[in-house]
């Protein structure tokens, strides 16, 4: 489930599913979409923090629940039906006027990363760690792929998404993915204490700031999120996901077609 807490400046957003390793369900998406248009309203809300519980920040989507369906007869439609729900939210995060903190105490895997991604500032710890794995399960990195590229750069993207690399918190504050690490035990108060930085200024300034940040590619990046969930969903039903996502399951190596 996704917790929410208000403590004005900020408002903060929990991915609290510790028994998956915080992955997200359809359900859970929809939670923080709704979260995302409450905390938008709330004129007392300057930021948000995106955290979670557990050890691990987010492992990406609930791929039991997705595996579930690409059993069905109708999996490309169920496909496009989840695809849509993603890029909603990533939308959601980028068009939100107001910054999105995301305060990283873990793993972010796949989708977990595109997350982190369209935050607005990265706070991690000594345990945050960044990789894509999306490839070792047949499927495709649709929303990760251009964030990735627009934040970190193409050659970045390549070695995160083609080339498997993982990132520790070192190597991604080296790169401009984390912007502050601190300890684990310090991790909401930091990002709280920038939210309260952000609320010493102007709430237009802020606001129009972020569509400036996010209009230098503007059309391009929101064209490359609908091309990479056409892409997801096609990947999705193909005979490699289809191996990857059973492999997952039984818990073995894939055996690729």
């Amino acid at each position: 489930m996704i917790r929410l807490k208000k403590n004005a400046p900020s408002g903060t957003m929990l991915i609290d599913a510790p028994a998956t390793r915080n992955a997200l369900s359809r359900e859970m998406i929809g939670q923080l979409i709704d979260a995302i248009s409450d905390f938008h309203q709330d004129k007392s809300v300057r930021a948000l923090i995106l955290s979670s519980t557990g050890s691990t920040f987010c492992s990406g989507i609930n791929l039991m629940e997705w595996q579930s369906h690409s059993e069905e007869l109708d999996a490309i439609h169920q496909w496009q039906q989840v695809a849509a729900e993603l890029q909603e939210l990533i939308e959601a995060m980028m068009r939100l006027p107001k910054p999105i903190i995301a305060a990283v105490d873990g793993p972010a895997l796949g989708f977990g990363l595109a997350m982190v991604l369209a935050s607005d500032l990265v706070v991690t710890s000594p345990n945050a760690e960044f990789e894509v794995p999306s490839s070792r399960l047949g499927l495709v990195s649709g929303f990760t792929v251009p964030l990735a590229t627009f934040r970190l750069g193409a050659s970045t993207a390549s070695r995160l998404v083609l080339g498997g690399q993982k990132l520790d918190a070192v190597q991604a504050q080296q790169i401009g993915l984390s912007h502050l690490q601190v300890p684990s035990d310090q991790i909401w108060a930091a990002a709280n204490q920038w939210a309260c930085k952000i609320a010493e200024s102007s709430a237009e300034s802020i606001q129009l700031s972020k569509r400036l940040l996010n209009e230098m590619v503007g059309e391009s990046l929101l064209m490359s999120l609908a091309s990479g969930a056409a892409m997801l969903a096609t990947a999705c039903s193909t005979e490699s996901a289809v191996e990857g996502l059973s492999a997952f399951k039984d818990k073995r190596p894939p055996k690729f077609p």
